[in-house]
């Protein structure tokens, strides 16, 4: 049997701190590290906050890899495991896009997926290219958000070859809140769901009743929701493509 083992980083970042934003990312993935995880996955935008653009605006986004990339990118390689990584980027044509990065065991940046679903952001262009990685043999799917809305997103995947789609989130309930979308994708297209939300509020939405999720065939398997960040490992069957764990293992961050 070959079996993963995947960490979601169930996170409650500050709107618009960027550099505590990014240091308790670098804390919870070399703690998580210390669990032997194979996958570490982030909430949509982790570095930023989901509404900075109203806070802090958009002038410090840089192409990636920035300086702090780099440096993340360093982490990733020293211990030994594959980061998906929310984080806002500038194009080489200098538009913005809201993107997940995916960051290999030798540091690489092996991929991205920028989001499509923008309508509601404004401060970001829609992604264009919906396409697969090849993580270590299994093909990924990212779906951010909002791209669970339709089922284009997902069925483009399944299209393309994924096994696994990661869906990295700031998707909090109340009156837009989600409503069984993940669920149904993963009814349309057969696969797996990877939903890693987060803590905390924003602007002027709140995130607390939020939850990270593992759902397949339209069940959650393994929901979580906390006030704090939290680390939520899982041990995945690769080859049957289910659930080992009977629950998450849960470390809060203090």
């Amino acid at each position: 049997m070959r079996k993963i083992r995947i960490a979601l980083l169930h996170l409650l970042p500050i709107v618009g701190d960027i550099q505590y934003n990014q240091a308790l990312i670098e804390r919870a993935v070399k703690l998580a590290a210390n669990k032997n995880v194979d996958w570490i996955i982030t909430p949509e935008l982790a570095v930023s906050g989901l509404q900075f653009s109203r806070k802090i605006g958009t002038d410090w986004i840089k192409k990636q890899p920035d300086q702090w990339m780099k440096h993340f990118c360093t982490v990733v390689q020293s211990i030994n495991t594959n980061v998906f990584l929310g984080c806002p980027e500038m194009s080489d044509d200098e538009e913005l896009y809201n993107s997940v990065f995916v960051i290999n065991r030798d540091g690489d940046l092996i991929g991205r997926q920028r989001k499509i679903s923008t309508i509601s952001d404004g401060w970001c262009h829609s992604g264009t290219a919906i396409e697969t990685i090849d993580l270590e043999g299994i093909k990924v799917g990212i779906m951010i958000c909002a791209d669970a809305y339709t089922d284009k997103i997902a069925n483009t995947l399944l299209a393309n070859g994924a096994e696994i789609i990661v869906a990295p989130s700031s998707w909090g309930p109340g009156l837009h809140g989600p409503n069984g979308e993940w669920e149904q994708r993963s009814i349309d297209t057969g696969l797996p769901l990877f939903v890693c939300n987060r803590t905390g509020e924003d602007e002027t939405v709140a995130f607390w009743g939020a939850e990270s999720m593992i759902i397949k065939n339209g069940k959650r398997l393994l929901s979580h929701q906390s006030v704090q960040s939290a680390i939520l490992t899982f041990d995945w069957n690769v080859e049957m493509m289910d659930l080992i764990s009977s629950q998450f293992q849960v470390e809060y961050l203090t």
